[in-house]
């Protein structure tokens, strides 16, 4: 006997946080009725530190910009979340290893500098997923426990057809189901790959001295070293390094990578010691040759991946979920179908440049700045200083950081409160 097929305006396959986030959008903002919008998530919601104020910090974080809060807010998302368990971070200081932390290499730039509180948000991952996928569904959007098994993309719907056999149909599938995306392979969209040949280990520490809600990276010849600072005092550590030497870092006894982790910070917050697991994973770069398709579109980790060493992966994806969003509620606004190519095309021609411009440009600073000791790393030094002494260039950098400069989605230029 057949499944019966539901069909729907639009399905987003994926429950990660760029997907949850878009449909939360989708239902408040994209001009449709909720309950014609699924999530079709495969994965059960983490549990987190619900109930448990006391709860350590969940291992995965993110670096959430002013942007991204932006965009957050619009979903709905934002108001759930636990101001206790957010950290702000107000500073950020990178250095070369042939420099010192506080040395004229070093480039340090602060909020106050541009008259911002602060320049973004560690935020837990989980806890960011939850507060979407809650928004999405407290304000009548469908959550459908499924994993996607074949996409078939005709020209008046997509249809979906799930594991569990659930049939789906949809005027608009939004792929953010990651980098190994089946929307995408379903739609044909084909997509580039370039392995790092690193690794990332990805841990929590507690530190000799305070964090002072600063983010400090030190690039060293084998990757960079990030401490994230944390709501309980703690830092989450992004540690790249070449693929050969991370399983001896990863798998170590504690007291080694307490040494080892100290010594690759050159001391700068004190003594390490471990708090959490250490999980790793691979480093790539990935860019789909086309983020659209008739009926398609995908977002997130299933248009594109970048090197993690300025923490930008999720803010992409959340202002790809902004951009869709708003294509979806012009497309409405003209009476015109959201699966439409011409409509998916706008969202495209915003997003793709500005994605490769930030995965150019973090594969350029993962290059450059792994370069050792010698004339490289001196030009990197003094390009470092420079910046460092000029007030306009520093203004720059933070509020690049922060996420406001260039072409942003609506929703993620005022706040929606």
């Amino acid at each position: 006997m057949t499944a019966a097929q539901q069909a729907y305006e639009i399905v987003v396959v994926g429950g990660g946080l760029t997907g949850a986030c878009a449909a939360a959008l989708l239902v408040r903002h994209g001009g449709i009725e909720p309950r014609r919008i699924a999530l079709l998530s495969g994965e059960p919601l983490p549990a987190g530190a619900v109930g448990s104020a006391d709860a350590p910090p969940e291992l995965r974080v993110v670096a959430i910009s002013r942007a991204s809060e932006r965009v957050l807010r619009a979903a709905g998302a934002w108001e759930r979340l636990d101001r206790s368990r957010l950290c702000a971070y107000e500073r950020m200081r990178v250095w070369h290893e042939s420099s010192a932390a506080a040395g004229e290499g070093a480039l340090s730039f602060d909020a106050a500098d541009i008259g911002e509180p602060n320049l973004g948000y560690i935020a837990e991952n989980g806890a960011l997923l939850r507060a979407c996928v809650d928004s999405f569904v407290a304000a009548g959007g469908v959550l459908i426990a499924g994993r996607l098994a074949r996409l078939d993309i005709g020209d008046d719907a997509a249809r979906l057809e799930c594991t569990d056999g659930a049939l789906l149909a949809a005027r608009l599938v939004v792929g953010a189901d990651g980098a190994q995306s089946l929307v995408r392979e379903g739609a044909g969209l084909a997509a580039r790959t370039r392995d790092y040949r690193q690794q990332a280990i990805v841990a929590t520490v507690r530190t000799g001295r305070a964090h002072q809600n600063t983010a400090w990276q030190r690039f060293l010849r084998t990757g960079p070293l990030a401490f994230l600072p944390l709501f309980d005092g703690g830092s989450s550590i992004v540690w790249s390094m070449d693929e050969a030497l991370a399983p001896q870092l990863r798998d170590c006894g504690v007291d080694e990578f307490n040494q080892r982790l100290e010594t690759a910070a050159d001391g700068v917050l004190g003594s390490t010691t471990l708090a959490s697991e250490r999980l790793s994973f691979a480093l790539r770069s990935m860019a789909a040759e086309s983020y659209i398709a008739p009926r398609c579109a995908l977002i997130g980790d299933a248009a594109h991946v970048i090197h993690p060493l300025a923490g930008q992966g999720a803010n992409l994806g959340l202002l790809d979920a902004a951009a869709l969003c708003e294509a979806v509620a012009q497309a409405r606004a003209q009476h015109e179908d959201p699966g439409a190519l011409r409509l998916l095309r706008g969202y495209e021609q915003q997003r793709r440049t500005h994605n490769q411009l930030m995965d150019a440009a973090m594969s350029a600073f993962n290059g450059g700045f792994g370069a050792a000791p010698g004339p490289a790393s001196w030009l990197i030094n003094r390009g470092l200083g420079v910046v460092n002494r000029s007030g306009l260039l520093k203004r720059a950098f933070a509020r690049q950081a922060l996420g406001t400069v260039g072409e942003l989605p609506r929703l993620a230029r005022a706040s929606l409160a």
